[in-house]
């Protein structure tokens, strides 16, 4: 539920902080008082994307934030950790966004900067946006089978249907590529297993490529290596090393121990120390022996380094790639070897692959067909009820040529406005009103099904109007039931049924045209008089009379 929301210079609203309800918010206002300034800021905090010409004129940035509570944040939580965002705390969303006229914008999410990417991602989990252009998504088949699917809660099954199409179709990638493989000739075949024989020599893991790029490059600079070990060694252990100055202050040590017993400890520690350094001086000597490379030996670490490089500037630079190259050798080898073999195995796999898709799809075209029938009967009772007393409406379940990504099967929604005719696809009959109620009775039906808690509706009752402006509230209503409904409206009769209701005025102020967002909801005679306007006449006693009646008990 959206708690509260901030706006500062955002078109020509200059501040205004709203705490919301649940429920029913309706929204109302003169034509262009500027009612899409609150649609334009959920946007932003939606993850749309925005130029600099929404900030205020003569404002450094525009800002938008706002509070969002989660009686139940595990999922939202789950994706902020995959964001790796911080979660929410008590359950609380914290969104913001600063779009600076200078400077970057900036978005943080419970107080951390995050990508634009990352408030989209948040956004559709938080809020679902239904304007005046929505209805003509109805005329898309995908559409139409994305909220069949939805209603008949085929998700599980679609999915099903989904990895075995998909696997189906890349074995049958895989043998469009194994059939246009040209044969390999004789001399082709023998340069591949030659080049397979030099990659399995080279032994290729992790450890031996360590250990030959370390010898490599002990080699080249072994003498070197060897000159300072062997100085070392002769420095700590040779003639006139440190070793043998070391023996004459050993004795003058044991001497002065046997004088002064207090002092055997320290003539113990420098005895371990000539020791220590005699060990040094082993393992130095030692060290300098390994170095020395026999000419067999350097010849053959130079062609095996020789051939690694070669090989991984050939096949993309490092291990992996040329582990990848000698695999793909191999099995180029190994097609060469039974081409015909391969290919049979790989049809029968084809052919089982098929079966799955053909089964699964069967399994989803059955879930839609019931779901078809029980939606149409819905569908045509809130059309009904919406002014269309007479009005037929049916999902027809279209069986496709062949599969295909969502199914072998399709939907197509069908609308007859009047009794008598036959229903047609909804794009030959609907006009734009029609397709607007066709489109709020489908949101009410499967309100239910979506777990959005936040519904915004902008001008959803547009070519509606007297009683049926009453159903469309009564609509509104019985969605916002169990979710938070926010409706931008011009009729009475939807937004005397909201729990709250924001009014949007647009004033000049000081030679500058300013919006506000007042709240009305506090006030019963603020409210009467803004459904008195709408009404007509604001002053008139006919229309505050009917405001009254409107309003109710609110």
């Amino acid at each position: 539920m959206l708690q509260s929301l901030r706006i500062k210079n955002l078109a020509l609203l200059e501040e205004v902080s709203l705490e919301f309800e649940g429920g029913f918010t309706a929204v109302t206002g003169e034509t262009g008082a500027g009612k899409s300034i609150l649609l334009g800021a959920l946007s932003l905090l939606a993850g749309e994307r925005a130029d600099k010409t929404v900030i205020r004129q003569g404002a450094p940035a525009c800002e938008v934030e706002a509070a969002l509570y989660f009686p139940e944040s595990t999922k939202i939580d789950a994706l902020l950790a995959e964001m790796e965002l911080p979660p929410c705390e008590d359950g609380v969303l914290l969104l913001k966004r600063v779009l600076p006229r200078d400077k970057p914008p900036k978005i943080t999410v419970n107080g951390s900067l995050a990508t634009l990417a990352a408030l989209q991602r948040l956004g559709e989990r938080w809020i679902d946006f239904h304007g005046p252009g929505e209805p003509r998504r109805l005329l898309k088949e995908a559409c139409q089978l994305e909220l069949l699917d939805l209603f008949g809660r085929s998700g599980g099954a679609l999915a099903t249907y989904q990895d075995s199409y998909r696997g189906w179709r890349e074995l049958l990638a895989e043998r469009e590529r194994l059939t246009h493989e040209t044969r390999l000739s004789p001399e082709q075949i023998a340069f591949l297993q030659n080049e397979l024989v030099r990659l399995d020599a080279l032994e290729l893991n992790a450890e031996a490529v360590e250990a030959l790029e370390r010898d490599s490059q002990r080699f080249s600079r072994a003498q070197e290596l060897i000159t300072l070990a062997d100085g070392l060694a002769a420095g700590l252990t040779g003639e006139d090393s440190v070793q043998t100055r070391l023996a004459a202050h050993l004795r003058e040590a044991k001497q002065l121990a046997a004088l002064d017993a207090a002092s055997q400890p320290l003539a113990d520690r420098l005895s371990s120390t000539a020791i220590e350094l005699n060990d040094l001086g082993a393992e130095f000597a030692a060290l300098a022996q390994q170095l020395v490379f026999d000419p067999e030996q350097a010849e053959q670490l130079q062609a095996k380094l020789n051939t690694w490089l070669e090989l991984k500037r050939r096949h993309g630079g490092d291990l992996a790639a040329v582990q990848a190259a000698r695999e793909d050798l191999r099995r180029r080898l190994e097609v060469q070897g039974d081409l015909e073999g391969a290919l049979l195995r790989l049809d029968g796999r084809i052919a089982d692959a098929e079966r799955a898709v053909k089964k699964t799809g069967k399994d989803l075209r059955l879930l839609r067909e019931k779901a078809g029938k029980e939606l149409g009967r819905a569908a045509a009772k809130g059309i009904a009820e919406l002014g269309f007393k007479r009005a037929d409406f049916s999902v027809r379940i279209v069986t496709l040529p062949e599969p295909g990504p969502t199914g072998d099967s399709g939907a197509e929604f069908l609308f007859s406005p009047n009794v008598g005719e036959a229903p047609l696809p909804l794009n030959r009959v609907a006009s734009s009103g029609e397709l607007a109620r066709v489109m709020l009775a489908l949101k009410t039906i499967l309100a239910d099904l979506d777990d959005v808690p936040v519904l915004v509706f902008d001008e959803v009752d547009a070519n509606v109007g007297g009683e049926i402006g009453r159903v469309v509230g009564e609509k509104m209503a019985a969605i916002a039931r169990d979710r938070q409904v926010f409706c931008v409206t011009h009729l009475p009769q939807v937004a005397a049924q909201g729990d709250t209701h924001f009014v949007v005025t647009k004033d000049e102020v000081a030679g500058r045209t300013v919006v506000s967002i007042t709240p009305l909801h506090t006030t019963r005679k603020a409210r009467v008089g803004e459904l008195a306007r709408m009404l007509g006449d604001r002053a008139a006693k006919s229309a505050l009379a009917h405001a009254e009646e409107l309003l109710g008990k609110r």
